[in-house]
């Protein structure tokens, strides 16, 4: 795309005036779904009108408590004591008829990290229920139904069990405000406090809880005596939040750390494993890093998981070192005989113990689902790879799974092989580094949308995000869109054989794409902007996934040339790669659609 030739204010081949006027055609489409007028503070309240109210009038109360997008923002540039944060989050806990106290009754097995952390939880919820034990899971974020954020025995709550306990807690909350404090927390917190709940009254054995971001100040943190602790691999993310290196961040996820608590971590870079080394000495904490899950196989019997990818192998090992200590501290016989073993830690950290997984441990590990994460769906000439992966060393890492699992793909000779790739990203990441690594890919197509499911509203409340406006979103897509063509120009320049792109040129104002027209088929070139992700599955599908009924076909879905003979192409190939990345809320959306069974 030669960008020098665009006049100022052109974004991706279209105007403001027009990328603004589409914005607003599609805020009227959208309904409650697009965000008004900013306001301070929470959303505005509906009063319940009876405890008996269903799960989607529970899911859209719950929705109000998400800070608005422009608030959110001032809270960011604001930002004082995070320690006053977290006394307020004890404060609701209070309110809502809990002590603190209360909480050590969980027995909890606690978990951070930037990467793995929920796949480690996954892991380890599942190898202890085959030990016959009620299990407690509390995740974030949810892909399709908010109540997959709070498990027992690895099965979301129910809808109606969901819709109890939030009434429950949400009238305490009422019932207990004054003048000195607002009535509800924010919605990660309230979950928080809605989960420790729903883990009490039913009587859980122990609660595996994901950190939601950080450690330290994450009102997850509240909790004063797990059983157990584990840091999963640490890198850059959340940033504004948690601090611009790898050390600061390494500083907040060691806030989990309690004095006598011992903790596990997975091989890390020197610098923010110090860190660790440095936090758990001075909270006398004994930090032990886990082997390799090499160290725990026979020869002839390496442990099989139920997650594919290489990356997951050292959430395994966390995960099988969190279950074993968790079993050993409360008692527990047939954890597992140790190893004799001349491991020695290169990390000048005392190593965890090797020893021989039981049959429960490597029925565990075989058996863990964990939805989004190097997922595979097959659906005839449509292979759809879901991964979540948001940060520069996930997404290697999910590139490397996707290239290995198309190599080990049957080939067809009865057709082209198109592979196309879904993206989104949100939040202050830095998409250009992420699409860079996934131009090694090869990609036939490159498809950008919003995380909206529908246009629609209906039936759409556990996705409604209020932190970020409709706008953003879109203009998210178009610059996503706009460094992709980029990219794919530097590309073009430095490989004579790949045709040069296009001028830019743009879609109807009121379809369902804004587009970069194609080159004769080069690959890394060809890209669409959709306004929805259903959209965007129409398009890629071509009516060929069974499973796949969209509610309705949007005027103007193949008008462009791009998406014309692109749709050509895709009805007549053999086999379509379909890559799902760069956001979970994305995977989740996509699922939703592909998979119906997970809405009901």
């Amino acid at each position: 795309m030669a960008t020098a030739n665009l006049a100022p204010g052109f974004l991706g081949g279209m105007s403001w005036a027009r990328c603004r006027a589409l914005h607003a055609a599609l805020r009227l489409a959208a309904g409650p779904l697009g965000i008004g007028p900013a306001r301070r503070g929470f959303s505005a309240r509906p009063v319940p009108q009876e405890p008996g109210m269903e799960y989607q009038d529970a899911v859209r109360t719950l929705n109000t408590l998400q800070t608005n997008a422009s608030f959110l923002e001032q809270i960011k540039q604001e930002r004082g004591n995070p320690q006053v944060q977290l006394e307020a989050m004890k404060d609701y806990l209070v309110r809502s008829g809990l002590q603190i106290e209360d909480l050590d009754r969980l027995k909890i097995i606690h978990v951070t990290g930037t990467k793995g952390k929920g796949s480690t939880c996954a892991f380890t919820e599942r190898i202890l229920r085959g030990y016959g034990l009620k299990t407690g899971f509390y995740s974030s974020p949810h892909l399709v139904q908010v109540r997959e954020r709070i498990r027992i025995n690895g099965e979301p709550i129910s809808p109606e069990l969901f819709t109890k306990y939030f009434w429950r807690l949400y009238h305490r909350l009422e019932e207990t405000k004054d003048d000195t404090c607002v009535s509800m927390p924010p919605y990660f917190r309230f979950l928080t406090i809605m989960a420790f709940h729903v883990f009490l009254q039913e009587k859980v054995d122990l609660a595996v809880v994901e950190v939601g971001i950080g450690g330290a100040y994450d009102c997850t943190n509240i909790v004063r005596k797990p059983v157990v602790c584990g840091i999963s691999s640490l890198g850059i993310d959340h940033t504004s939040i948690l601090g611009d290196t790898i050390e600061k961040i390494a500083w907040q996820k060691a806030g989990i750390f309690k004095p006598g608590v011992p903790a596990f971590t997975v091989s890390q870079p020197d610098s923010p494993l110090e860190v660790l080394k440095d936090q758990a000495r001075q909270l006398l904490c004994p930090l032990y890093l886990c082997p390799s899950l090499e160290a725990f196989e026979e020869e002839a019997q390496p442990l099989q998981l139920g997650l594919a990818g290489d990356h997951q192998r050292s959430n395994a090992a966390l995960a099988l070192q969190l279950a074993r200590c968790w079993l050993q501290r409360q008692g527990h016989k047939g954890i597992g005989e140790l190893r004799a073993t001349r491991l020695t830690s290169q990390q000048s950290l005392p190593l965890a113990p090797v020893f021989h997984p039981t049959w429960i441990m490597k029925q565990g590990l075989w058996h863990t689902e964990w939805l989004g994460r190097t997922q595979v769906l097959r659906r005839g000439a449509l292979t759809w790879y879901l991964d979540g992966a948001h940060t520069t060393s996930s997404i290697q890492a999910g590139i490397k799974w996707f290239r290995r699992a198309v190599l080990n793909q049957e080939k067809s000779i009865n057709g082209p092989e198109v592979r196309v790739l879904l993206f989104n990203a949100t939040g202050e990441r830095d998409t250009a580094a992420l699409l860079k690594l996934l131009q090694s890919c090869q990609f036939d197509y490159a498809v950008f949308c919003p995380n909206l499911t529908e246009m629609s509203p209906v039936g759409n409340a556990d996705q409604q995000n209020f932190t970020v406006t409709l706008d953003h979103m879109l203009t998210r897509c178009l610059e996503n869109q706009k460094q992709w063509n980029q990219l794919a120009e530097e590309k073009a320049g430095q490989d004579p054989w790949l045709a040069q792109a296009p001028e830019p040129s743009t879609g109807p104002l009121h379809g369902p794409l804004l587009l970069v027209p194609p080159a004769p088929r080069p690959l890394n070139t060809n890209s669409l902007v959709f306004s929805c992700i259903s959209h965007a599955l129409q398009w890629i599908s071509q009516g060929r996934d069974p499973h796949f009924r969209p509610s309705s076909s949007p005027r103007g879905l193949h008008s462009h040339p791009v998406a014309s003979s692109g749709a050509v192409l895709l009805k007549e190939a053999s086999s379509i790669q379909v890559l799902v990345t760069g956001s979970l809320h994305l995977v989740g959306g996509v699922l939703k659609l592909l998979d119906p069974t997970l809405s009901q």
